[in-house]
């Protein structure tokens, strides 16, 4: 679907007026109709365009080429050009030019809302008449019994043909001046190019400077995503973040696991080394003990669990060579032997720190270390 483009006339600058005739061009045709005709018509995205007469147009040197304080430097740049004060103006930042200034337009803001509020659909660009003229030089077109002037140059007007020669000595070459064949032309120029269609023509040109800019722009969908896009980058590396400690944190607890499981097998083993096969340790474990004194059961559970942490701990450097467990005195007698006595006061330390009561008996050297009798209990 090609762009709707509803251009206003000089008239439009007494005030907004829903009956006023416009000029409405869709798919190259022209036609005229009430503004509030025209905004029956449309459908999706559409340009107003202002004639030039309400529009204050000029260039500025900005310093500074970052485009949050370039708006914030507009006021201070243009409040000198202006006839009105500059807070009644909205402003809107142009191309920049080859000498490095900027274009600037000025529209007064309660002129220009009054106008939208009249629209069913706020238009996606505002353009001037004027600006939309090409280039090369300086360039002329007739339009609703004026002269448009605009093109390369700076001066975006509308005139008489009258003022034009005194004008002209000011403008860039060439001059070139559009019109219908039957009109007559606006002298000196450089050449006179034929256009039958002006408001279609004006609508096939290319939109060099957009004036729905700060509270005109229309805000879409994808200007919404623009403002949540930083939020949402942050929520996306924290996930991600979280995501990689969640793996880390997975890993480590199942290292920590397996090298429970195979502590605990080994002491099942020592215990019970008769049992070749190793299915089910805990049912096992619940088999071996039910098998003995029910009340001892518990007991002696919780006292091979904590010398199994102890040992674990410790690094596998203290092995059991034998177990025996006291039902009536209920402790636990283990012939253990380390790699030295260090190892020993270590394993004494741990199981104390449990809140066990820890007796040690003499330690006696060997080939292999230290051997040594270890109480736990009673």
């Amino acid at each position: 679907m090609s762009q709707s483009y509803v251009f206003l006339p000089p008239a439009a600058c007494v005030g907004a007026q829903a009956d006023l005739p416009v000029q409405q061009v869709a798919s190259g045709v022209t036609e005229t109709l009430a503004f509030s005709a025209a905004q029956a018509q449309l459908s999706g995205s559409w340009t107003l365009v202002l004639p030039v007469e309400a529009v204050t147009a000029c260039a500025v040197n900005l310093p500074t080429r970052k485009t949050r304080w370039l708006r914030q430097a507009l006021p201070f740049a243009v409040e000198e050009l202006l006839a009105e004060e500059v807070e009644l103006m909205h402003l809107a930042l142009g191309e920049e030019l080859a000498d490095g200034r900027h274009r600037v337009f000025a529209v007064r803001r309660s002129w220009l809302s009054a106008w939208l509020a009249l629209c069913t659909t706020p238009p996606q660009t505002i353009a001037v008449d004027a600006d939309l003229l090409p280039g090369p030089g300086t360039a002329l077109l007739a339009l609703h019994g004026r002269w448009l002037l605009g093109g390369e140059t700076i001066t975006r007007m509308a005139l008489t043909a009258t003022d034009w020669p005194q004008l002209s000595a000011l403008c860039a070459h060439p001059h070139i001046a559009w019109c219908d064949p039957q009109h007559s032309v606006a002298q000196p120029v450089d050449e006179r190019r034929a256009v039958v269609e002006p408001f279609a023509w004006l609508a096939q040109q290319p939109l060099r400077n957009n004036l729905a800019q700060g509270e005109f722009a229309v805000q879409s969908s994808g200007g919404q995503w623009q403002r949540w896009r930083p939020l949402l980058g942050l929520v996306g590396m924290w996930l991600v973040l979280q995501w990689g400690f969640n793996l880390a944190q997975g890993w480590h607890l199942q290292r920590q696991a397996d090298e429970y499981a195979v502590a605990s097998a080994a002491l099942y083993q020592e215990l019970f080394p008769q049992d070749s096969k190793l299915v089910n340790l805990r049912a096992q474990f619940d088999q071996h003990l039910q098998a003995g004194a029910g009340g001892g059961q518990t007991r002696l559970l919780g006292l091979l669990a904590q010398v199994s942490g102890a040992l674990t701990a410790e690094g596998g450097q203290v092995q059991i060579s034998q177990v025996d467990f006291s039902e009536t005195r209920g402790d636990l007698a283990m012939q253990v032997q380390a790699a030295g006595f260090a190892e020993l006061e270590r394993l004494r330390e741990r199981l104390q720190e449990s809140g066990l009561a820890v007796q040690l008996g003499s330690a006696s050297r060997e080939a292999a270390g230290v051997s040594a009798r270890v109480v736990i209990g009673g």
